[in-house]
């Protein structure tokens, strides 16, 4: 496999980003780095450089803003900075009840978690399809899979994420570009602070390592395969196994159990 390529990957400051950033340039792969905190994205840069002998531009933008995802593609073809993977890892979430929920936290997770990715996706998929080369990689979770309580925004985001990545992965066959989407199951990678779901029951399940999920997913992304379940722990895979077959009082209890405090 050629690893000379150069990958966008969004929310790479930390988590599972950083993970997808650290497993490219060990294989020889430049890197356009994208999340808020540019001061963690110049540090990572100067470490994977100096280790790697790799190419790392960092744009820091914040793609909850409107305009964020046009602006970073006009910088990416105004430096000439070929994209061969576009690995769409950024993403908010949040605990808590619809009706609780500020309308702003929620119009920022839709916007990071739906509006930049499919932007995103969208932008730089002409030139793919013209090359006829190039790799999609968007990040959903297992939340895809079933209706959320208390996480009700986000996991209908995630919903999204994987039907269209689905939709789009056979819309590009025969184009020599492909999508694949990851749905991960419980790591620990800081999010579920920022989601505010330390204390609840689905934390006590997040065991994964993300740097195991991004081997598995980045090799997925190269096998061209449309879908990849990844680091599920145990309970997780029962109630997976039991949604097609339970009522959907019931998976909607349980769900409910894990997330609320």
């Amino acid at each position: 496999m050629d690893h000379a390529k150069t990958a966008l990957i969004t929310g790479a400051s930390s988590g599972l980003g950083e993970a997808y950033a650290r497993l490219h340039a060990s294989l020889g792969g430049n890197l356009i780095l994208v999340a808020r905190r540019e001061e963690r994205l110049l540090a990572l840069k100067a470490e994977l450089e100096q280790a790697h002998h790799v190419t790392v531009h960092v744009l820091a933008k914040d793609l909850a803003e409107p305009d964020a995802p046009a602006s970073l593609f006009a910088e990416v073809e105004r430096l000439g900075l070929p994209v061969d993977y576009l690995i769409n890892n950024a993403g908010l979430g949040g605990q808590g009840s619809l009706a609780e929920r500020s309308l702003e936290d929620d119009a920022n997770l839709l916007a990071v978690d739906i509006a930049a990715l499919t932007a995103l996706t969208k932008l730089f998929l002409p030139s793919f399809i013209t090359r006829g080369s190039g790799r999609i990689l968007n990040v959903s979770s297992i939340a895809s899979l079933v209706p959320g309580p208390w996480q009700a925004t986000y996991f209908a985001a995630k919903a999204y994420v994987t039907s269209l990545t689905l939709a789009l992965s056979e819309e590009l066959r025969g184009t020599g570009v492909t999508a694949t989407v990851v749905l991960p199951g419980g790591m620990r990678t800081g999010f579920e602070a920022a989601a505010k779901l330390e204390g609840t029951g689905l934390a006590a399940q997040l065991t994964q390592s993300p740097d195991d999920v991004a081997r598995r997913s980045y090799e997925a992304m190269l096998r061209g395969r449309r879908k990849l379940i990844a680091g599920t722990p145990l309970l997780q895979r029962l109630l997976l196994r039991l949604v097609p077959f339970a009522p959907t009082a019931f998976v909607l209890r349980v769900v409910a159990r894990l997330h609320k405090r």
